[in-house]
Parts: C-alpha cells; sequence; structure tokens
C-alpha cells in the first residue's frame, strides 16, 4: 500500500487551510525578500515546491546535501531540479571538515553519543545552512504543529530570531495534518520519495533514518536510539534553547 493510500485523507477545513497557506506564501514573496524554502524532499517540503511553482513566485529552494542521503532522496533531488521552475540549489559541507571528523571520530560516531551526533549535524546540516541562509531576510519551512509535542505550537510566522539574525521563519504548513499533505500530493501528482512508502514519515540522513511501525510517533525514526527531547538537529532548535545550549 502506498503512502498516498495510506494517508491520502483531507481534514473538512483543508480548502480553507490551503488557501491560508497560498496566501502566506503569496505574501512572502513580496513582503520578505529575499528569502529562500528549505527542502528537505520530504513530503511537506515537495507540498510547498510544488505551490511556489504553481503560484509561480519568484522563492527559490535549497537543499543539504548531508553526504549521507539515501539514493532515493538524491534521486528525488535530480527530478526536482529538472522539473522545477523556481531555481533549485544544493549546499554540501565543508569536505575538509567531513574527513577530519569521519578520521577522528569514525563513521559510525553518531550512535556513540548525542554530542558526537550534532557534531555530525552541525558539520553537514548546520554550517551548510548557514551559508545557505546568508543575507536573507526569512525562509520557509516544513514544518507543521502535528509532527511532534516540540513542534506543538509552530506559528505560521514566526519571528522570534529576527533579533538574532534579522530573519523570519515562515511555516505555511503550520496548520495541516498529515492526511492534508497526502491528499495534496494525491490530487496534484507531486513527485515525492518513494521511501514515505516504505514507512518512513520522516526522511533524514541515512544513518538516522528508519522506517516506523504502526503507532510509533511521527518522529520516532529519526535517531531512534537517543531520548525523545534530543530528537532536532539544530535546523528548528527554538531560540531560547539556543540560548540555554
Amino acid at each position: 500500500m502506498s503512502a498516498i493510500d495510506l494517508h491520502a485523507r483531507p481534514s473538512k477545513d483543508f480548502e480553507a487551510r490551503l488557501a491560508e497557506t497560498q496566501r502566506l506564501l503569496i505574501q512572502a514573496a513580496s513582503e520578505f525578500t529575499p528569502l529562500k524554502q528549505a527542502s528537505s524532499l520530504g513530503a511537506e517540503d515537495v507540498v510547498i515546491t510544488h505551490l511556489i511553482n504553481a503560484l509561480e513566485l519568484d522563492i527559490p529552494v535549497f537543499v543539504l546535501e548531508t553526504g549521507e542521503l539515501h539514493q532515493e532522496t538524491l534521486d528525488l533531488l535530480a527530478r526536482t531540479q529538472a522539473s522545477s521552475r523556481a531555481p533549485v540549489e544544493v549546499y554540501r559541507p565543508v569536505q575538509e571538515s567531513v574527513i577530519q571528523f569521519v578520521a577522528r571520530e569514525g563513521r559510525e560516531a553518531m550512535y556513540r553519543s548525542i554530542a558526537l551526533r550534532k557534531s555530525c549535524c552541525h558539520i553537514r546540516k548546520l554550517e551548510p545552512l548557514a551559508r545557505a541562509l546568508a543575507g536573507q531576510k526569512a525562509w520557509i519551512t516544513g514544518l507543521r504543529r502535528e509532527q511532534s509535542a516540540a513542534r506543538a505550537d509552530v506559528p505560521l510566522v514566526d519571528a522570534s530570531e529576527v533579533a538574532t539574525n534579522g530573519r523570519t521563519k515562515l511555516n505555511p504548513l503550520a496548520n495541516w495534518t498529515w492526511g492534508d499533505v497526502w491528499h495534496y500530493i494525491s490530487v496534484n501528482g507531486v513527485d515525492y520519495n518513494p521511501l514515505h512508502d516504505q514507512f518512513y514519515p520522516s526522511i533524514g540522513c541515512a544513518p538516522c533514518t528508519r522506517a516506523i511501525s504502526l503507532g510509533e510517533d511521527f518522529r520516532s525514526g529519526r535517531w531512534w536510539w537517543e531520548d525523545e527531547a534530543a530528537k532536532e538537529c539544530g535546523l528548528h532548535v527554538k531560540t531560547e534553547e539556543k540560548a540555554a545550549a
């Protein structure tokens, strides 16, 4: 059974949520430039990219190619670059930093401690993210409130980081359900990562992502060996949590 067959169940107010998302994207393109969409090529992100293209908005997309992505994700990246009206930029980690980290800690360092896993995330994701967002007034993400307890209060427009880096985070799918996401993919024939059909709702680096079982939390397949409270790579940590760290 495909992810569409399993999940495509729109909420009763899906059309209103879609209209809200479209309005926010149109507003973003005119009021928050320069801005970019950050895409992990997961289900939420391919929906946003499809909307950006359908609305013919001048919002570029970027992907962090960490060097540890699944082949299915890399294949989707190539297809997206070939078909997207919006430019799709790829940011990679500094190769020398990766080589030094692996030589010092080994290829499976992320399993040994949270600190080492976060060091790996910093090299492969956070440093490239900083380059991708340099000079941007805002960025667009696929965060949804339903994804996890840590994201339960995600707003459509998050200005919490403006004071520190002058950048607004826009979360146009904040109010969408998982069923809404897959309903949109189904109705619009959106290309998506086939790993979703293999029970990977949340897809990151291959060593740090597994399929989930029925009844497990949405993000339980990410860093599954860690405590639930630690399951963020740093891309979407709240400002006050960064300060505490």
